[in-house]
């Protein structure tokens, strides 16, 4: 007999940016836990359901009492059980563990031998015996930073609860979980409705807190209909919402029963940078800006609201008011921080320490300028622009606009430098020079930006690494993995040799600041960042073939790397990539320099036709190698599979004679200058 198990945790208002992650951990525990005890089986999918003021969970299908479950318990081997036709003391104690005489044990098979065995059934256990621990086991799971106590009670939970069910059909489990006793009662909508909710029947939940308490309980179906009446909304105006996933998450764990109103605030605002107004929007009052087709941000707004009522014109002037307040904020803040240029701003970048060891943010700024102005020279781009951006690119953290809100700098250096009359190109790189900020955003555009945003994050990695502050396992408290992602996303856009770039940075610093090795130490943990960036788009061993030779121009690795893939797919690639790693293991042994071939001491056919080859192909490669035609140049190396496999089948590198194996050695060396030109091949190799 089964029916469906519904389990409720009725609490104080959970916190929005954690609910979807609590809800489906609750579920998920329930649910492998159930299976685990064969309750449910293993294809059963539960169903979560969360809202602000609850977590719960539904679980077809279950189960009032687990199967009987057969127990088989393994002893000592048979060989080793009896002795002279008497149980070992080891086989005794076995038995007597089990409680049975040694003639109730039977034997089988391990897999390895023959041992003692005791076979027993173990009686199925109630759902009721066990639910109760596999609700708390649940919540213990959750993940919760913090804890709290609620009144004189010592039980610890993120948020006060006040209601617990555990119903299977319509019958109530009895239990009792954080000092609750388990009954069939909840609670609807905090406004909206009052008194208990009743639930007869686990199935009708959902049906049952809508209609009776006017809770939508699916997070699910709540964000959907949330992100439905937002788009028709908008779609009035003909706008789109200035808002991503996480709002539109946030906002659904905020609300049980959710109404989008429409509100607008004074024009006079959009004086302000769109950006301050959008971010105080969605940061501080959680509402859902409109722009128009063109992008610009419009006086209208869209807000989620709690509250369902015949005249809902008081809330939508409640929230209008609350918003002008910050507004008019960003505006003071702009208006105030337009009074001083950036430039005179850069003094008191010498009171903002950027880390004790290595100064100050004006002397970073310092560090900076060098840097930026160094590699704008190396992309062809105008040095003095390039230093002037870098001049200006961290005035604008001591406004008061990115003082209040920090997320904005860049974009309000942006701003400033306009008013001031700095020019577009020196405005555009401040704000680009931040960029990219995560996975996937966009790089800066032009070679001015790139040199500021190069400097800027090259100086960063270079600094903290050289002080000491290394990323160690998953922590990284100045985000260098990030910095470095970016760096290297923007290295393979353009002819930079990064080794010359982290030497050129490390330069930059007082004498005795950083570590003598910081550099190298920096490249390789780059090289790391490369692998594993580029491992999204190829196969390990490719990357592993072209990153082996340990490049530092890197703009032209994607291209290398599709040109290994392409000589992967050929048909001779995997026997001349186990014959390269063969001559890479015989010339890792060899002793002392390797010379040159001499033609005459080639006395095996075998050697010869290797020989004539390479000597053929090798200016073949080369060439194709400067033209950058990669695949090209491993397209040839295909002719080289028969004489390779003939010597190998008919050549003893190794010979008696010291000569003629130094000439072999020599040869195969010059084999894997030409396997190797374009990548390490023998990575290839199983």
């Amino acid at each position: 007999m089964n029916a469906t198990l519904l389990i409720e945790l009725l609490t104080e208002e959970l916190p929005p940016k954690a609910l979807e992650k609590l809800s489906l951990s609750f579920a998920q525990t329930i649910s492998e836990e159930l299976k685990k005890l064969q309750f449910v089986a293993a294809d059963v999918e539960a169903i979560a359901f969360a809202s602000p003021r609850r977590l719960a969970v539904q679980v077809p299908a279950v189960l009032a009492v687990q199967p009987d479950q057969k127990i088989v318990r393994k002893g000592p081997a048979v060989a080793a059980g009896m002795k002279d036709g008497q149980p070992t003391p080891a086989l005794a104690g076995f038995a007597r563990s089990c409680g049975v005489d040694v003639s109730a044990l039977s034997t089988m098979s391990d897999g390895k031998q023959d041992v003692f065995a005791y076979e027993s059934t173990k009686t199925g256990e109630a759902l009721a015996a066990v639910l109760t621990d596999i609700v708390a086991l649940a919540l213990k799971k959750l993940p919760i930073p913090k804890l709290m106590h609620w009144g004189d009670l010592d039980y610890q939970f993120v948020r006060p609860v006040h209601g617990l069910i555990m119903l299977w059909g319509e019958t109530v489990i009895e239990g009792s979980v954080l000092g609750l006793s388990s009954r069939n009662a909840t609670r609807g909508h905090r406004f909206l409705s009052s008194g208990d909710v009743m639930v007869e029947k686990a199935d009708d939940y959902a049906r049952v807190l809508f209609e009776q308490g006017k809770v939508l309980a699916s997070f699910n179906a709540r964000r959907e209909l949330i992100r439905k009446r937002l788009a028709e909304s908008a779609a009035v105006h003909g706008a789109t919402i200035a808002a991503d996933d996480a709002l539109l998450d946030e906002v659904s764990a905020l609300v049980e029963w959710p109404v989008v109103l429409e509100a607008g605030f004074e024009a006079e605002f959009l004086k302000v940078p769109q950006e301050c107004l959008i971010l105080t929007m969605q940061q501080n009052q959680k509402y859902f800006p409109l722009l128009d087709a063109q992008g610009k941000l419009m006086n209208r707004f869209l807000l989620v609201s709690n509250l369902e009522t015949a005249d809902p014109s008081h809330i939508i002037q409640g929230n209008e008011r609350v918003l002008r307040a910050r507004l008019s904020d960003a505006k003071f803040f702009f208006e105030q921080d337009q009074k001083a240029r950036l430039e005179t701003r850069l003094a008191k970048l010498a009171e903002v320490v950027y880390h004790n060891k290595i100064g100050s943010q004006l002397e970073r700024v310092e560090r900076l300028q060098s840097i930026a102005g160094q590699i704008a020279a190396l992309l062809g781009a105008d040095q003095a622009v390039a230093e002037r951006a870098a001049l200006l690119a961290k005035a604008d953290l001591v406004t008061d606009m990115v003082g209040e809100f920090p997320e904005l700098q860049g974009v309000m250096g942006m701003y400033y430098a306009q008013h001031d009359g700095e020019s577009e190109v020196v405005a555009a790189a401040i704000e680009g020079h931040y960029h990219p900020r995560f996975a996937g955003d966009s790089l800066p555009q032009g070679d001015i930006a790139t040199a500021v945003a190069l400097a800027d994050k090259l100086e960063a990695i270079v600094g903290i690494w050289g002080i000491g502050l290394i990323p160690t396992g998953d922590k990284d408290p100045y985000a260098l993995r990030r910095a470095a992602l970016g760096v290297l996303r923007m290295v393979l856009e353009a002819k930079l040799d990064l080794k010359a770039l982290l030497a050129l940075v490390a330069a930059a610093f007082p004498a005795g600041k950083l570590s003598a090795t910081t550099a190298d130490e920096v490249f390789a943990f780059m090289m790391d960042r490369l692998k594993n960036y580029l491992a999204a788009d190829y196969q390990g061993d490719e990357v592993d073939a072209v990153l082996a030779l340990a490049p530092s121009v890197l703009n032209e690795v994607p291209a290398v790397l599709a040109a290994v893939a392409a000589f992967k797919a050929l048909p001779e690639a995997t026997t001349l990539a186990a014959a390269n790693k063969r001559v890479k293991n015989i010339l890792k042994k060899t002793e002392g320099e390797v010379g040159s071939v001499n033609p005459a001491l080639l006395s095996e056919a075998a050697e010869q036709a290797l020989y004539a080859a390479v000597t053929e192909l090798a200016p073949q490669v080369d060439a194709k190698f400067a033209a950058h035609d990669f695949a090209g140049a491993l397209a040839q190396l295909s002719s080289l599979k028969a004489p390779v496999d003939a010597f190998f089948d008919g050549v003893m590198v190794m010979a008696d004679d010291l000569a003629v194996r130094a000439n072999r050695i020599a040869l195969l060396a010059r084999l894997a200058d030409l396997f190797n030109r374009v990548a390490d091949i023998s990575l290839l190799a199983d």
